[in-house]
């Protein structure tokens, strides 16, 4: 019972087992490890490995509690250089699964193996086998129904596995690692491989390429970095790792660290790149903290922050300020340029602003009748009805002036739309409005079928890894719904050969990447429903006009017109504002007038 209530703590799922063995299997000098697994690792797990091996007696004791070979003394806790260390995991796994192990030292004449039955522990018994240890974990929680229960699907647990293994061969790219399910080999890595060609193998060669490295080493502390760019950001923290002396570990100082250090050069809601490498004494942390070791604690966590934010952040603020050339899709090519900071200084800028400023005050001439950019396009009039609440700073906007002429509107940086009001004026955010528009459009097109689409003339290619090929797959519902056409097109590789029509304003291949990373970020967490809503809420922030686009006129005028017609027009689907007013007294305050 004691065993059991410590494996509701070690062992939480198939993946805490594959972790636990895998570290056993690097503490015991392994330099080739192979992992097979079943069902998602309910029905079996197995973890072969070339280590030292163990004799009889210890095999024997190696399942008890609080047993380990790793530690002698108390203060030994002080100064931990094993991944492994508290003797808990083995005991813990034996008391929820049927366990086989199977050891060889190098100078045995034979193998020796022992098996137990959810804590039913039979004698050690000679048998044939390889130098190593084999562990086979079949039928876990098979005697806790309440426990197995919980466990999720074959797939979402397989994701998890992958997820641990990746890991573990990030932190040990020295180590030959085979990972197989249900008899079919997932991923091979060769031992001794450099860090990029196995990032390259568990994720992809683009993201491997696109890299830069930084490193620093202070006060005893080496930190080395593998970065990726502002411009390949994702929508969650997913791809950012973090090793302590080859450990994964989760740190709150370090998330902060990373998240300054890439501040100002990403949107709120998006998550750099970054496999982070941190070296130091173990003296100077603990990572007997909890149970899965995934936290420790830093005995001076500030100047760690300190070191990691200095050492990211120079290296990005020291890219090429220029976003590399990418060639745009047809329906972005009409659109113009958005012009580039204005490199002589603050004085010239604040110029610039006084001018536009000064014009903007002026009687402008008739609106433009040019044609509609691809704004026009997306509108979405003639379905759903108007709100009752209209805003009515809005409806001034878009209202006809005395002598025939409409009210102008001014554009200032290329994101942010001016107008004068009664008593004030208010300050529209342009794609933020337009978030909104194409959201509530999405969301009304999408309740009747699925969205229009159009063949490209030429699919754009992607590469995924094994385990994001599954989630398509799995949701292939939800992705034919949304007028996306995914074929296979080489190994790892996928290729967009139909895009909706709404979403023209976003890239094929960048759209279904994002679409990817979401789908592992809430894999098993949301229910279709709530999943649809948030790939629409992405859908609509990457078709959105954007900060720096220019707008003509003709455009402006209806944007803002779809903006009067569209419920809950005040925010974006984030909760930004979309408009922020300034009344006369406001500005009398600012210069006090008042």
């Amino acid at each position: 019972m004691v065993n059991m209530i410590a494996a509701g703590e070690v062992i939480e799922r198939p993946a805490s087992v594959v972790k636990e063995l895998l570290e056993n299997s690097i503490d015991a000098g392994a330099t080739a490890v192979t992992v097979a697994v079943e069902d998602g690792g309910r029905k079996l797990i197995s973890v072969s490995d070339n280590g030292c091996g163990m004799e009889p007696q210890d095999l024997a004791q190696a399942f008890d509690s609080h047993t380990t070979s790793k530690i002698k003394t108390s203060s030994d806790l002080r100064s931990i250089a094993t991944l492994g260390f508290r003797g808990e995991a083995l005991a813990s796994i034996a008391s929820v699964a049927q366990v086989r192990a199977t050891s060889r030292t190098e100078h045995s004449p034979a193998a020796n193996c022992i098996e137990i039955d959810c804590g039913d522990k039979a004698s050690v018994a000679p048998c044939s086998a390889d130098y190593g240890t084999t562990i086979q974990v079949r039928d876990i929680f098979y005697k806790l129904p309440a426990r197995r229960k919980f466990l999720k699907t074959a797939n979402t647990e397989m994701g998890h596995i992958s997820e641990q293994f990746t890991r573990i061969a990030l932190a040990n790219n020295s180590l030959d690692m085979l990972l197989v399910h249900n008899g079919r080999e997932l991923v091979r890595l060769s031992g001794g491989q450099p860090l990029r060609q196995r990032i390259g193998q568990l994720f992809s060669q683009e993201m491997s390429e696109s890299l830069v490295e930084t490193e620093s080493d202070e006060k005893g502390t080496r930190i080395f970095a593998l970065l990726g760019r502002p411009t390949a950001s994702r929508t969650s923290n997913k791809f950012q790792y973090t090793f302590l002396n080859a450990r994964f570990i989760r740190d709150k100082f370090i998330s902060h660290a990373v998240k300054e250090a890439y501040r100002g050069m990403l949107e709120p809601d998006r998550f750099g790149v970054i496999f982070l490498f941190i070296e130091m004494p173990c003296e100077q942390y603990d990572v007997n903290v909890h149970p899965t070791k995934t936290e420790v604690r830093f005995y001076n966590a500030n100047l760690l922050h300190s070191q990691i934010l200095s050492c990211l952040r120079q290296r990005l603020l020291g890219l090429d300020a220029g976003t590399p050339a990418r060639l745009p899709s047809p329906s972005s090519a009409k659109r113009a340029a958005p012009d580039q900071k204005d490199a002589a200084g603050l004085g010239q800028r604040d110029q610039k602003i006084a001018d536009a400023m000064a014009e903007f005050f002026k009687r402008h001439k008739a609106a433009q009748t040019q044609p509609l950019s691809s704004l026009a396009n997306r509108r979405f009039t003639g379905t759903g009805s108007a709100p009752a609440q209209k805003d009515r700073d809005l409806e001034r906007m878009s209202a006809p002036q005395a002598g025939g002429q409409e009210t102008e509107f001014m554009q200032i940086h290329h994101s942010y739309i001016i107008h004068q009001t009664e008593d004030g004026f208010v300050i529209i955010d342009q794609h933020a409005l337009h978030e909104r528009i194409l959201y509530e459009g999405l969301k009304r097109r999408i309740a009747t079928g699925k969205l229009e689409s159009q063949r490209l003339l030429m699919p754009e290619s992607l590469e995924i890894t094994d385990g994001q090929a599954e989630l398509l797959r799995t949701n292939a519902q939800l992705i034919d719904k949304l007028g996306i056409e995914i074929v296979p097109f080489g190994p790892k590789t996928v290729a967009v050969q139909a895009f909706p029509t709404l979403l023209s304003g976003a890239a094929p291949a960048d759209f279904v990447q994002d679409l990817v990373d979401l789908l592992v970020d809430r894999a098993g967490q949301l229910d279709p429903q709530h999943l649809l809503d948030e790939v629409l809420n992405m859908a609509a922030c990457k078709a959105a006009i954007k900060a720096g686009q220019k707008l003509s006129n003709s455009e402006m005028r209806q944007l803002l017109a779809d903006g009067q017609r569209t419920e809950c027009s005040g925010h974006c689907p984030h909760g930004r504002p979309t408009t922020i007013k300034f009344s006369l007294g406001d500005l009398e305050k600012q210069f006090k007038r008042t």
